[in-house]
C-alpha cells in the first residue's frame, strides 16, 4: 500500500514539474522580442530554398551532360549496328561506371585515356574521344543513339551483359582478350567480362 502512495505522489509530482515547465516556458515565448527570430527564419528558408535549387540545377546538368557523354559513345561506336549491339555498347559503359576499375561518372569512363607504353602517349578507352567530330543533334542516327542512352541511363532497358566491361570489332584481335571470357556476339562487336 505504502509502495503504491508513494508512486502516484511522485507522479503527482512528476506532473505537478511538467505543468510548472510548460507554463514557464509559454511565459518565456510570449514575452520573447520575436522580430529577429523572425528574420533569421526567413533568411534561413530563403538559404535553404536557394541551395535546393542550385543542387538540382547542378544534378540536371550533370545529368544531361552523362547522357551525352552515352549517347556520344553509342554513336560512335555502334550507330551502324543493330539496336541490341547499340544497347550492348550502352550496357558495357554503365558496366565499367558501376566497376570499381574504372571512373565512377559516365563522362569520366567514355574519356579515361591511360598510358600506352608502345605509343608512349595517353590513349582514350574509345578512340573517337581523341577526334574533334561530333554529330549533329539533328541527325537521326544521333537521336536514335540518345533514344537508346536515355532507356539505358534511366533502367528502361533490361541488361543483357551483366559485368560486360569490354568489346571490339570482329576483326581485330587485341591483346588484352585473350585474358578475358567471351561473354556474346552482337552485331560485328565480340563482348567480354
Amino acid at each position: 500500500m505504502r509502495k503504491k502512495r508513494y508512486s502516484r505522489n511522485r507522479i503527482r509530482r512528476s506532473a505537478s514539474l511538467i505543468v510548472r515547465a510548460w507554463g514557464d516556458l509559454r511565459y518565456s515565448w510570449h514575452a520573447l522580442d520575436k522580430g529577429p527570430l523572425i528574420v533569421v527564419v526567413v533568411i534561413g528558408l530563403v538559404v535553404a530554398a536557394l541551395g535546393y535549387f542550385m543542387r538540382s540545377a547542378y544534378t540536371e546538368k550533370t545529368r544531361i551532360q552523362d547522357l551525352a557523354c552515352l549517347a556520344f559513345n553509342v554513336y560512335f561506336e555502334a550507330r551502324g549496328e543493330p539496336m541490341a549491339g547499340q544497347y550492348a555498347v550502352a550496357e558495357v559503359t554503365m558496366n565499367r561506371v558501376a566497376s570499381r576499375r574504372y571512373p565512377d561518372t559516365i563522362c569520366g569512363v567514355v574519356h579515361q585515356k591511360n598510358w600506352d607504353p608502345l605509343r608512349k602517349r595517353y590513349v582514350s578507352a574509345f578512340s573517337w574521344t581523341e577526334l574533334d567530330e561530333r554529330p549533329s543533334r539533328e541527325d537521326e542516327t544521333f537521336r536514335q543513339a540518345w533514344a537508346v542512352a536515355e532507356d539505358v541511363y534511366h533502367g528502361r532497358h533490361v541488361p543483357t551483359l551483366k559485368g560486360a566491361t569490354h568489346y571490339h570489332a570482329v576483326y581485330i584481335r587485341p591483346s588484352w582478350a585473350r585474358g578475358n571470357k567471351p561473354v556474346a556476339r552482337i552485331g560485328s562487336h565480340i563482348f567480354y567480362k
